[in-house]
């Protein structure tokens, strides 16, 4: 058996880097279109236009050529869509 011995401060300063990475990484509400299209699995705007025209999705647009897409509304809407195995 081999026994580790360490400083208290180091063992402690250990402890919050190894809590650090452990801790689920935190994601922008706000996603640019080729995001919104990779979460979606889709390659076509057109789709993506009908998905946020229909109100399926919510979108912010800051101005007039940048439009952002929910992250969550498009979470929720994959989750709407998903069919349950046998």
């Amino acid at each position: 058996m081999e026994v580790i011995v360490m400083e208290t401060e180091a063992f402690y300063s250990l402890l919050r880097e190894v809590v650090e990475r452990l801790k689920p990484e935190e994601k922008e509400k706000w996603i640019v279109e080729p995001e919104a299209m990779k979460l979606l699995g889709i390659k076509s705007k057109t789709t993506l236009w009908k998905l946020r025209s229909e109100g399926a999705i919510r979108y912010s647009q800051p101005s007039k050529k940048v439009i952002l897409y929910d992250r969550q509304s498009i979470d929720r809407y994959l989750e709407d869509n998903a069919f349950d195995t046998f």
